[in-house]
């Protein structure tokens, strides 16, 4: 027994003493991270911004990652906003002591082809200041060869890969799989191009979504063998044919500098003499690096002065409310009640004197859509408001746009998708047929389990009538929301909507944009349209919260998990997602387009 107390005793001293040391730990690691959000970056002479194009590049990053920060892991480990890219290009290019960019590695998956299309005008643009920019990678994937080809010159490592093959995706229909395990989903939809359900409802993919995916996915790909073709110097019809003779797969990488899409082949101690030689220095000289995690301590030469113009981003999924979900992949989300809280406290704010809505969603809840489409409503009453289209601005993200004073929308930006739909599983064959399971029970009304019936009656044909009939309705809401919004006929919305997904630039001539343009166009146009000449701008909501703060939050954040849940998952994780909103979602009316136009 006296031994056994020794031992019990020595274990809990031991876990005691190991607790004690992990809370010093913790409490190091905690005020080196405070300390931290107040340090000012020092920019020495001769300086270079290196950009690594790898892990996924999205929206917006929502401030720092704590997690990510206690693992010793900085931001350009993690999952990088492209608002926090373009801003530290911006500093860089007004930042005397910093020479140039060094664009490194070249696996970064986009959430979509218009986000690396931004970052690339934002290189662009960093150019006109003379400075230069360097690309060097092992490997570049499409999207990240797209941003990289607009350096001075591109260098390959001499085992290096160059993936460039156009642009494409398979999807996932899942019907006969379902038809084998017993469970039928039931779509009632208005849209002929509103393809979301098919995935589930399909065994292939349909004419009319064939038909909008070729046309929107040529346009992008037209877009980005034009700007190649501009800055390699390269006739675009030259790189298609590289495209279709599967250059990625050839085995003298001297072939890729013969066809221009790089300058020469190097090793990397001969990419850091061609660094040292752009800045004058010495072979032992060291080069000073800041990374994008340094550049956001970089103060800005920009100055707040004037009248404040508010940039509300909404990115993600619209939803209704947002839970806790193991499933959530840590994926942003715009909550219906939120958003419109946020919009209203715009509205009343008099230091805002416009407003910029950033969108960019593929959709989700069309109650949440209705509701922050009063919002936005209720503030352009008081205020100009001037919608920016992201990579995408489709179905819900469409909705809430509508009523906004000007559209801009990104030349690969996609939007339309004027449609709705509900999608409801049916598991009578899988419970009752295979697992023998029967329902009976009693009700006051006909229809008072109509929801019961839906999921596991066998004849449901009744209540799927009235479902269509929701549908139908919503749809003619949608109609007459975006006829208001844009001054058309109900028929004229009609004709172009149906579901379809729209290229920005088809959008266009089609009046469901103003204007192509960035984001700065859309803020310039809000300044103009109220009255105001000298003006700075504010994003919302604010993400700069502390380590504290996040310490504190029980609010997910699409960062450094959700950066390392994409890489583990590939492919895989548009579709889990897109299941687990079909599991999860507690409004059985969608206004959704199926998202899958992430670029790599």
């Amino acid at each position: 027994m006296k031994q056994f107390l020794k031992m019990t005793l020595a274990t809990i001293c031991g876990i005691a003493i190991f607790l004690t040391v992990m809370g010093i730990f913790f409490m190091i690691s905690l005020v080196g991270m405070l300390a931290s959000e107040s340090a000012s970056t020092s920019v020495k002479d001769n300086s270079v911004f290196v950009i690594k194009l790898s892990g996924a590049i999205s929206e917006r990053a929502d401030g720092g990652d704590f997690t990510a920060a206690l693992l010793g892991l900085g931001q350009d480990d993690a999952q990088m906003g492209l608002d926090d890219l373009i801003s530290s290009i911006r500093k860089a290019k007004d930042e005397e002591d910093i020479k140039g960019i060094y664009l490194e590695g070249g696996i970064a998956e986009f959430d979509s082809p218009a986000t690396a299309q931004q970052l690339r005008d934002a290189l662009a643009d960093f150019k006109k200041s003379g400075k230069w920019i360097v690309a060097y990678a092992d490997q570049y994937m499409q999207g990240a060869y797209y941003v990289a080809s607009v350096a001075d010159n591109i260098y390959l490592n001499g085992e290096g890969m160059i993936d460039f093959k156009g642009l494409g995706r398979k999807s996932e229909y899942y019907k006969g799989l379902y038809d084998k395990i017993g469970i039928k989903y039931q779509a009632a939809k208005v849209g002929k191009y509103k393809s979301y359900v098919e995935t589930n409802t399909l065994t292939g993919m349909s004419d009319y979504d064939r038909e909008q995916r070729i046309a929107y996915l040529q346009g992008i790909w037209n877009y980005w063998l034009k700007e190649i073709g501009e800055s390699r110097k390269v006739k675009p019809e030259q790189l298609n044919q590289l495209a279709n003779d599967s250059i990625m797969m050839l085995a003298d990488q001297k072939d890729y500098v013969k066809a221009k899409l790089v300058d020469k082949i190097l090793f990397p101690e001969e990419i850091k003499a061609e660094i040292k030689k752009r800045l004058n220095l010495g072979e032992d000289d060291d080069i000073p690096q800041l990374t994008l995690a340094d550049m956001k301590g970089v103060k800005s030469k920009q100055k707040d002065k004037g009248d404040k113009i508010a940039v509300y981003y909404a990115y993600g999924s619209i939803v209704d409310s947002e839970e806790f979900s193991p499933l959530s992949f840590g994926e942003h989300l715009i909550v219906g009640t939120t958003t419109a809280e946020d919009l209203r406290k715009l509205a009343d704010d008099e230091d805002v004197k416009a407003v910029v809505f950033r969108v960019n969603s593929g959709g989700g809840s069309a109650a949440a859509s209705e509701q922050i489409r009063h919002a936005v409503k209720l503030l352009k009453a008081k205020k100009p408001v001037v919608v920016s289209m992201g990579g995408a601005a489709a179905s819900g993200g469409y909705w809430i746009s509508s009523p906004a004073n000007y559209i801009f929308a990104e030349p690969t930006s996609i939007t339309g998708s004027i449609g709705i739909f509900g999608l409801i599983p049916n598991f009578s064959e899988l419970v009752t047929d295979k697992l023998g399971v029967n329902f009976d029970g009693v009700q006051t009304n006909k229809f008072t389990d109509y929801q019961e019936n839906l999921v596991f009656a066998k004849d449901n044909s009744e209540e799927m009538k009235y479902m269509q009939g929701h549908v139908d309705r919503g749809y003619q809401a949608f109609l007459n929301i975006v006829s208001e919004g844009r001054g058309m006929k109900p028929d004229q919305v009609d004709s172009i909507g149906q579901g379809r997904v729209w290229l920005a630039t088809d959008a266009l001539k089609i009046k469901l944009v103003d204007k192509l343009g960035s984001l700065d166009d859309a803020v310039k146009k809000a300044a103009e349209l109220a009255k105001v000449s000298e003006y700075y701008t504010a994003a919302y909501p604010s993400n700069e919260g502390s380590w504290m703060d996040q310490l504190l939050s029980n609010e997910k954040k699409g960062t450094y998990l959700d950066g390392e849940l994409r890489e583990v998952l590939g492919d895989l994780y548009q579709p889990l997602l897109q299941l687990r909103r079909d599991i999860k979602s507690n409004n059985r009316i969608q206004a959704r387009m199926l998202e899958d136009i992430r670029v790599k």
